[in-house]
């Protein structure tokens, strides 16, 4: 039985290659808070979270003087095991974002320690349902760029072989949202799928008569239409719209996708590994929307998302949104539009550890050597 000897504690500061703007806020940079797991048989593993800009500091504070320090000694195989305590451990802060973001890291590094000695790829260890997943695009859609950008990078993606584009909705009125998906739609054709996100942005009135204009064009998803917490609003609005609704980049529990799910006012998750808190209730959520028979399009992390969204059979999409090109020497297999997740043991993820120490803010150690 292999114990957890060591703990390192690193971030690291992302910069987008591009400007994000959505309908509430801007992605200004990836706070990237990073954990290797050293054990007593004397292999280690790497997992890791994210913001989008504040409180980074805060989740590496949570991490190094509370989680970190309970998990040496610990029997590393027992993942939902460690799991569970290091959430109840915290249970005056949770449910909520810096507590999942620091459980995430360490439960993230927990599997990959768990692949890498059992010689298996993540997508295989958690499930092995397929081999590839469709892509989509979210990087040229944000909200600030005008229509005749938003066509040109469809109209790249399909070209590449993409399957769909995402586009920011929000506008100061309906008509120029209508404009700019109409656009879109008479550029890439029928059969080239287009999902909006409003990223919380409307009240339920509004998501209603926006929903509308949606319908006209086909889209294939309306997401985060109003603010997460607000589940009998979204009940009401899949009432009265044809648009699937998608919802769970902004949940942290599993508790919260089963309050949508049982009121059928979601009919996409998009469960967000870092923000529920790990690969542990990641694949909760997945299995619990499988038995709704609702389909997973996770949010955001295409690097970690895609083995899991391989593992599972009810998921159909992953979000490419590139953030990892930086600090890694390989970059996503992408095949005819589609993600290839790695056959190397462990998550998949090449880090490029010269990259990291160039970049990295601060490194902490804890346990013994």
């Amino acid at each position: 039985m292999a114990r957890i000897t060591r703990v390192e504690l690193r971030m690291i500061d992302l910069k987008p290659k591009v400007e994000r703007v959505d309908a509430i806020q801007s992605f200004v940079s990836q706070e990237t808070p990073i954990v290797t797991i050293h054990d007593s048989d004397g292999a280690s593993a790497t997992g890791y979270s994210y913001t989008i800009g504040t409180g980074g500091p805060s989740v590496m504070a949570l991490l190094e003087q509370t989680l970190v320090p309970a998990l040496i000694g610990k029997d590393a195989d027992r993942i939902d095991g460690i799991w569970r305590d290091l959430l109840f451990l915290t249970h005056a802060t949770a449910v909520g974002p810096i507590t999942s973001l620091a459980l995430a890291a360490i439960d993230i590094a927990l599997w990959d320690l768990r692949c890498k000695k059992m010689g298996l790829p993540l997508w295989k260890a958690a499930g092995g349902s397929r081999d590839r997943i469709p892509l989509y695009s979210t990087e040229g859609g944000w909200l600030h760029l005008e229509t005749a950008t938003l066509v040109e990078d469809a109209l790249a993606m399909k070209e590449q072989g993409f399957r769909g584009s995402k586009i920011k909705i929000g506008r100061a009125h309906l008509s120029e949202d209508r404009a700019r998906l109409g656009a879109v739609r008479a550029a890439v054709g029928d059969s080239y799928e287009i999902m909006t996100d409003a990223n919380q942005g409307f009240t339920l009135s509004e998501a209603i008569r926006r929903a509308k204009v949606l319908e006209e064009f086909g889209i294939g998803w309306f997401e985060e239409p109003l603010p997460a917490d607000d589940v009998l609003s979204h009940q009401e609005l899949s009432r009265r719209t044809r648009v699937p609704i998608a919802v769970g980049e902004s949940m942290y529990s599993l508790s919260q996708f089963k309050d949508y799910l049982q009121v059928g006012a979601a009919q996409i998750v998009q469960v967000d590994v870092a923000r529920i808190g790990g690969i542990t209730p990641w694949l909760k959520v997945a299995h619990l929307a499988e038995a709704h028979n609702v389909m997973v399009c996770p949010h955001f992390l295409m690097e970690l998302h895609l083995p899991l969204v391989c593992a599972v059979p009810n998921a159909k999409w992953l979000e490419y949104i590139p953030q990892l090109d930086g600090v890694t020497r390989q970059n996503m297999q992408i095949s005819d539009g589609e993600a290839v997740p790695s056959d190397e043991p462990g998550l998949g993820i090449d880090w490029d550890w010269d990259a990291i120490t160039a970049q990295e803010i601060g490194v902490r150690s804890i346990g013994g050597a």
